[in-house]
């Protein structure tokens, strides 16, 4: 049995990313709480929501967006590493669509700031 529901291959490469990074499942502190909004009573009764604190940089992560506990903490983890990686000044796919903006952006500015000149 597996620890989240997704499937085995997103599982692995979360578990390897979390290796390749030195994060360990002891340095993470998880706490179960309960989430508002969407789903109806299933939210409001259970606490399927899940509040990350990695010991060692001190970043927290809450997240309560899906119905499942599973999918929260997987999704959670996932995040985690991401704020990890920012951090350790690693690009992320993020940090990537931020700066293809920036970039297409700065581009549009030129061609405008030229077609005004002319």
């Amino acid at each position: 049995m597996s620890k989240f529901p997704v499937s085995p291959k997103k599982e692995q490469e979360l578990i390897s990313e979390m290796q390749r990074l030195l994060i360990k499942e002891s340095d993470i502190e998880e706490k179960f709480i309960r989430c508002s909004g969407h789903g109806g009573q299933k939210v409001n009764k259970t606490s399927s929501g899940v509040f990350l604190r990695h010991i060692p940089t001190g970043i927290e992560i809450k997240y309560t967006k899906e119905r499942s506990l599973g999918l929260n903490r997987f999704f959670a983890r996932r995040l985690l590493v991401d704020k990890i990686k920012e951090k350790l000044g690693i690009s992320t796919q993020k940090s990537k669509e931020i700066e293809k903006i920036k970039k297409k952006k700065l581009r549009s500015k030129r061609r405008n700031k030229k077609k005004r000149e002319e």
